[in-house]
């Protein structure tokens, strides 16, 4: 099966296109089914993020998606998710949406920790003490058996300026994790895109994937989608699965859902 559970919408802000024209791309590409999982918003106080959906816009896209799974339904088979944080004193909330909207699964896609205002960026990590937060989290949220799958593990190495010790560590420690709790680790597209075209090395980060080629944990691969043209570039997504395949690692056939 051809899928794709990392796509998201120009709610977030820094996306571009209609959720319809992110369906019709995928059809298009042959994909067999594929998930909505847009920024999602939190219950903040006193707080309005601007990369995410903003909480009284979280009903409307969920009927979006839900309308768009009817539409479609005899050419692709649709999911309804969200990219979430672990952030534990809004998890209750979070758990109290998901069940409200009949969501079907939610990925880790952790850009900060604790909180967001205040917080500085996952991507943007410099002392080895914020490496050990970051790892501390991912293995609490891949203990609660709520994600499907951890989107950019690796998103540490975007900033940090290089694969030392510590990184190879804390690298062990979520792979094996995600053994453990049968977790698969996301192969991201779009910052493999960003390294093949502007030379950056960010995610995936080739040290941290060495690791899950000699560990062999359960393994994803995620667009990332942030347009609906992402779903059309065949040629990108080769790339991906060659790279994983001279990695020795193949993609799970399905990820686990809520529902």
């Amino acid at each position: 099966m051809k899928y794709n559970y990392h796509t998201h919408t120009a709610r977030c802000f820094h996306a571009v296109g209609t959720d319809e024209e992110y369906v019709v791309e995928a059809i298009k590409a042959g994909f067999d089914e594929i998930g909505f999982a847009d920024h999602s918003p939190w219950n903040f106080k006193d707080f309005v993020s601007g990369m995410r959906m903003h909480e009284n816009e979280l009903g409307e896209y969920c009927l979006s998606v839900k309308g768009l799974r009817e539409k479609y339904a005899d050419k692709i088979s649709i999911k309804l998710g969200l990219e979430c944080e672990y952030f534990p004193k809004y998890m209750p909330w979070l758990k109290e949406m998901l069940e409200k909207h009949e969501m079907d699964y939610i990925i880790l896609g952790h850009h900060f920790c604790d909180d967001e205002p205040g917080s500085l960026y996952n991507g943007q990590l410099t002392e080895v003490s914020q490496l050990y937060r970051y790892r501390d989290d991912i293995i609490e949220a891949m203990e609660t058996g709520l994600f499907s799958y951890v989107a950019h593990p690796d998103i540490f190495m975007r900033g940090y300026p290089g694969f030392d010790e510590h990184c190879e560590k804390i690298s062990l420690e979520i792979i094996e994790k995600a053994i453990e709790t049968n977790t698969p680790l996301e192969y991201n597209l779009l910052g493999f895109s960003h390294s093949l075209n502007d030379g950056k090395q960010g995610y995936p980060y080739p040290d941290f994937w060495r690791l899950v080629a000699e560990k062999k944990p359960p393994v994803t691969m995620g667009i990332d989608a942030h347009q609906p043209e992402a779903y059309a570039d065949s040629v990108l997504y080769q790339k991906g699965l060659d790279a994983l395949s001279e990695l020795g690692l193949s993609l799970v056939p399905s990820v686990k859902m809520l529902r």
